[in-house]
């Protein structure tokens, strides 16, 4: 059987005989494009090959969010039973900081961040990712605590657990403002939330390298996910953000690499996936595309891991 070669990005204008075959016991994805409509993307997911994916529900750099129909609803839930994807991850718009201290930028994105827990739950999302923001004019404390007062304000009145939606905290690659550089305070941040709305934690690959921890060695990934179990619990990482990295061990770098050809290497993942206690978690890629089939190609090399 020939190889199919794609020369188009949008994996929409592929044959849709080429979906790959190859099976997996892990929840495998991709973030995806939402272009010419949200509900595009699980076509686009079950194209690749994917089994969960990722997408943004709106521009993820403008404050207007854009229109969620009902019917664009409807289809993404049709087409996520139809191919089995599950869970859907929606990742939250890259200008919202709620740990600011700017108060009119603060409410925007108290205002953004609400939009985005009503389009999770119209979208029927399991997860909805956050960045906790930067703290830049105020204490590391004080960042997390607005924050924390920040969510909580933004998700009043809507019932998540009701509508099956869970808010995850993504550890962050340590830039000198950000929360969540270290896993104590994604912890932290999950400890001050959990009595208000259901909360869990997304673990990126990329961020945890660049933020000084050692997943690369057997040793250092050992004692890494140790860590991680005493503070966050492994049990509470729902979401892992498999990304390689451009960049050296405690850069702070976020520079995500195609899966085995960055400073990770593919034993990393193939350690991550192949942990039973990681078992239940989704896996979902955020490489970048720079050539047609980029992200059919990281996908595989993720599948192809697991034993």
């Amino acid at each position: 059987m020939a190889v199919f070669r794609p020369t188009e990005k949008d994996p929409l204008k592929w044959p849709k005989a080429v979906r790959p075959q190859w099976r997996t016991s892990r929840r495998i994805g991709i973030h995806t494009s939402i272009a010419a409509g949200v509900e595009n993307a699980a076509e686009r997911a079950y194209r690749l090959g994917c089994n969960t994916f990722q997408i943004f529900s709106t521009s993820p750099r403008q404050w207007r969010p854009y229109e969620l129909g009902r019917t664009q609803c409807e289809i993404m839930n049709r087409l996520r039973q139809q191919y089995d994807l599950k869970p859907l991850v929606i990742h939250s718009n890259y200008l919202i900081n709620l740990a600011g201290t700017n108060e009119p930028f603060l409410k925007k994105s108290v205002e953004a961040f609400r939009g985005e827990l009503e389009r999770a739950l119209a979208l029927c999302a399991e997860y909805l990712v956050l960045h906790p923001g930067s703290f830049r004019g105020a204490s590391r404390e004080e960042g997390l605590e607005r924050t924390a007062i920040a969510i909580a304000e933004a998700s009043k009145g809507l019932d998540l657990a009701k509508g099956g939606l869970t808010v995850l905290i993504e550890n962050t690659a340590g830039a000198e403002y950000s929360l969540g550089g270290t896993f104590e305070q994604v912890a932290e941040l999950i400890e001050m939330l959990c009595r208000t709305l259901p909360v869990a934690a997304c673990i990126d690959t990329c961020h945890v390298h660049v933020a000084g921890y050692d997943i690369v060695s057997d040793d250092g990934r050992k004692l890494t996910l140790q860590h991680l179990e005493r503070t966050v619990g492994l049990k509470n990482v729902r979401v892992w953000h498999c990304n390689d990295a451009k960049a050296e061990r405690g850069s702070r770098l976020d520079r995500h690499e195609h899966i085995g050809r960055g400073k990770l290497g593919l034993e990393v993942f193939r350690a991550l996936l192949n942990d039973r206690r990681l078992r239940n978690a989704a896996f979902i890629a955020e490489t970048p595309i720079d050539d047609p089939g980029d992200d059919l190609r990281n996908v595989e090399s993720l599948k192809k891991l697991v034993v």
